[in-house]
């Protein structure tokens, strides 16, 4: 899969322990706008997808995540890798420890419009809801508002892999 940016905070000591967090992402679009996840409580917006699990495979991981956080069920023959980002950082939970994180992008149709979300304890409390946003109102939401001193890092990230998308004309 091709690399499409890295975020390399360079805030670490490099012979601290690294812990990685592979994780995959949805990217689902419809009529010139995309499926995102909305925090009510930090208000931000972010690509549907979480970490892989067990050793999931890409696929089985993209549409357990999508099932949980926008209750949309993937078409699995419509899934095609868009593009990585690679993110590394100190750990905000751990001393000493290096946070790295693949995201692994997928654009993908889903089968239906109707859903039924399971989320966990963290996203129910950050009130995650599914809505179809332009790419454009997502990425001034992302910079322009105030997000409580969230994770700055993860909602730059997606702001950037928006415009990847308008660039290459798929948005």
């Amino acid at each position: 899969m091709r690399r499409l940016f890295i975020m390399d905070q360079k805030d670490y000591d490099n012979n601290w322990k690294r812990y990685k967090r592979p994780s995959v992402r949805g990217i689902i679009i419809k009529n010139n706008k995309v499926a995102m996840v909305y925090s009510r409580k930090f208000d931000y917006y972010k690509f549907p997808g979480g970490g892989i699990e067990n050793n999931e495979d890409h696929i089985t991981t993209l549409k357990r995540e999508l099932s949980e956080e926008t209750g949309l069920s993937v078409s699995g023959t419509s899934v095609t890798e868009y593009g990585s980002v690679l993110r590394i950082q100190k750990s905000r939970f751990e001393e000493n420890v290096i946070f790295e994180q693949e995201n692994f992008y997928y654009l993908c149709d889903v089968l239906s419009d109707t859903y039924q979300q399971t989320l966990d304890e963290y996203e129910a409390d950050e009130g995650f809801v599914l809505e179809y946003v332009s790419p454009e109102y997502a990425i001034s939401v992302n910079r322009t508002h105030d997000h409580f001193d969230y994770d700055e890092y993860l909602i730059e990230r997606e702001s950037k892999v928006l415009e990847s998308l308008v660039k290459d004309g798929l948005l």
